[in-house]
């Protein structure tokens, strides 16, 4: 990364006043172009007041046109108010004509603390702009966080590459100041803001898409003819390779039990298969051709990623509590993977999302919180399942402190982190209902996030959010232990539910592979699983008059590209309806075992999906078509799912045993999600 870059731009620089405009100043990045936002000198302020909702009473903005000291003309003064230190923030908007941005590298503007009401030192800026393919209200959001603000003049110049929420730099309608109770130490605040501008430097310095070159593996691939020449040794790195393309139906046991155990002995051989010999990594896909598993007409994604990693410290557990491999055979694969973990480079304790399964580079610049934390549920469940690993688990465990995710100001932990920049993913996992919640529990029973974080949660979002796909009923402040939060739920049909973001089986049921929330939540998150499959199973045939269900991101139909697909009526925002995949049914054995089993064997018998493997990962129920392509991440899902339920919830009370979740459970003790 370039650090004179950091050091001139990234760093909130320090201005005398002068009558100079912004950009001209010294220590500014040399400026190409310039677009003037606003400089409040006309007659009137062309923007207004903002809040979250719900609001609080008494806490707001309000705004005037100041003379000011720095040049002639005029600057916005902001005053805030807050009732409360109770979390709430507010703002100003100022409407932008739907901004075509994406030439200019740079936001700038001028700002002051007044002195005689005070401020807070630190206050945020975001950018909007309309989401694609989605409701008017709902926008993308590209913010930053100013700090250090003084009462003397300073501008501020922000790459606009750090407001990584923005993917498109057109269309821009609205540029936000903000304000949050818990970044300000006072409930009463002022600033003056002045000459809000766009510049082009030419030096827009480091973006979230900037590719990592693993050079050690081109010179891998060149030292064998190049990249297509490479392939069939990528291949030969495997620990196996299918050895036909289909079974034949008829071979299938006919008993659920005997079914279910076939299905996982084949899925299992897959996963044991589809890794390199040399390290243990697990490589992220495979994709065969139509109807053949020739290794020269398939694709091998030769990537690992974090979550596949701790999937499959899970898996090789799931596999010796079932019987497949014996103990010595587990911990020969549980070493080797463990050894290569500790050759991976790391950031603050954490690896990266990507690695290259032939060199071990990294290819991703992201560290990401909820792969993260499936990693560190795989060693959990590794280090309770062998006593032998304890020591060499825990401490890959206490290397990383998810606090490094977690935002005190809007107590969610955030989606990740670019290192190349350096700062945090704009969005942060706001919903309780999402596969990250796995990730806050073993957060807040490591000690690094507090047990306020969980009640921070949204269960459902407030009713004057017209783009939810219903308006929550019975939405009230409710206590939980020491704490408050608000409750509510969407309905279904007679259902009721809390709503995952997308409507994915993939959200509902993931955490439950290793955290029996039957169990240890039946009033709140079992309950709550056990409706998403029913509703997930009612809607899918009796809606979209599907023969088979269970909708959840995985492959397209045709196998070439990945997609999100769900039951709308199931998410806040609701994903669209699409091809079926087996792992979502695997994942509801756990709370409907007999409609998951059914489910399981007709797509085995209806469609061409079963191959050596197991189930393929994708069917259109519409055509037929079947994704030719094994995903580890969905076999793995699809494996340890069957063994919680052929195994007596094996994986489960390994995860369940571990300290971290001991501490984590009384959590989720109290709380009943429809009382």
């Amino acid at each position: 990364m370039n650090r004179t870059y950091t050091l001139s731009v990234i760093i909130v620089m320090l201005m005398a006043a002068s009558p100079a405009k912004a950009g001209a100043a010294g220590g500014s990045p040399s400026l190409v172009k310039r677009y003037l936002l606003e400089d409040f000198d006309g007659p009137r302020i062309p923007g207004r007041a903002w809040y979250t909702y719900p609001r609080a009473q008494g806490s707001g903005v309000r705004f005037r046109l100041d003379s000011t000291d720095r040049r002639e003309g005029n600057a916005l003064h902001l005053r805030y108010t807050f009732a409360s230190q109770r979390p709430t923030e507010i703002g100003f908007r100022l409407p932008l004509p739907g901004l075509d941005a994406s030439e200019y590298d740079h936001l700038s503007f001028w700002v002051k603390g007044d002195r005689q009401t005070g401020y807070s030192k630190s206050f945020r800026v975001e950018f909007q702009r309309p989401e694609p393919d989605a409701p008017p209200e709902f926008f993308e959001r590209g913010s930053f966080v100013v700090e250090g603000v003084r009462d003397d003049w300073r501008q501020v110049v922000v790459p606009l590459n750090f407001m990584t929420g923005i993917r498109d730099w057109t269309r821009l309608t609205s540029f936000v100041i903000s304000f949050h109770s818990r970044r300000s130490p006072i409930l009463h605040g002022a600033y003056l803001i002045d000459d809000i501008a766009l510049l082009k430097t030419g030096n827009p310095g480091p973006s979230i898409h900037d590719k990592v070159i693993p050079f050690k593996k081109k010179a891998w691939e060149a030292a064998r003819g190049g990249e297509a020449a490479a392939r069939p040794h990528i291949q030969a790195r495997l620990a196996g390779w299918p050895g036909r393309f289909l079974v034949d139906r008829k071979t299938l046991p006919k008993t659920d039990q005997e079914f279910l155990l076939r299905l996982a002995r084949d899925t299992w051989r897959g996963l044991d298969a589809f890794r390199d010999r040399e390290n243990g990594l697990p490589i992220d896909n495979v994709r065969f051709g139509q109807g053949s598993v020739d290794p020269a007409r398939a694709f091998v994604g030769d990537y690992a990623n974090v979550t596949n990693i701790g999937l499959q410290l899970i898996s090789v557990a799931a596999a010796r509590e079932l019987g497949f491999i014996s103990r010595e055979e587990a911990l020969e694969r549980l070493r080797l993977t463990l050894s290569a973990l500790e050759r991976l480079e790391t950031h603050r304790g954490f690896f990266y999302n990507y690695y290259d399964t032939t060199t071990l580079e990294r290819t991703s610049h992201f560290i990401s919180f909820v792969d993260s934390a499936w990693l560190t549920a795989g060693l959990m469940v590794t280090r309770m399942g062998f006593p032998e690993l304890y020591q060499h688990c825990t401490r890959l465990i206490a290397q990383g402190d998810y606090g490094f995710f977690y935002d005190p100001v809007e107590q969610h932990m955030s989606h990740g982190y670019y290192v190349n920049l350096p700062a945090r993913a704009e969005y942060r996992y706001g919903a309780l209902y999402a596969e990250s919640r796995l990730g806050s529990l073993i957060a807040i029973g490591k000690g690094d996030a507090p047990e306020e974080h969980w009640f921070r949660l949204v269960r459902t979002f407030p009713r004057e959010y017209t783009w939810q796909t219903q308006p929550p009923l019975e939405q009230r402040p409710k206590p939980v232990r020491t704490h408050e939060l608000t409750g509510g739920h969407y309905r279904w049909r007679g259902v009721n539910f809390i709503p995952s973001w997308g409507g994915s089986l993939f959200e509902a049921l993931m955490p439950a592979l290793v955290l029996d929330e039957l169990r240890h939540a039946p009033k709140s998150l079992g309950q709550n699983g056990a409706a998403h499959a029913d509703i997930q199973r009612r809607y899918a045939t009796e809606e979209l008059h599907y023969p088979v269900w269970g909708l959840s991101p995985s492959a397209t139909s045709d196998g070439l590209g990945y997609s999100e697909y769900g039951v709308k009526v199931l998410g806040s925002r609701g994903y669209q309806a699409g091809v079926v995949t087996p792992h979502a049914s695997a994942l509801a054995l756990g709370v409907t075992p007999q409609a998951a089993t059914d489910n399981l064997r007709k797509l085995a018998e209806r469609y061409p999906i079963y191959g050596d493997y197991g189930l393929y990962d994708a069917v259109d129920p519409t055509t037929g078509q079947v994704a030719p392509k094994y995903v580890y991440l969905d076999q793995a899902m699809t494996f340890i799912a069957l063994a919680n339920h052929l195994k007596d919830h094996a994986v489960q009370q390994l995860f369940a045993a571990d300290p971290i979740t001991q501490k984590a459970l009384p959590v989720l003790q109290d709380e009943n999600f429809f009382d």
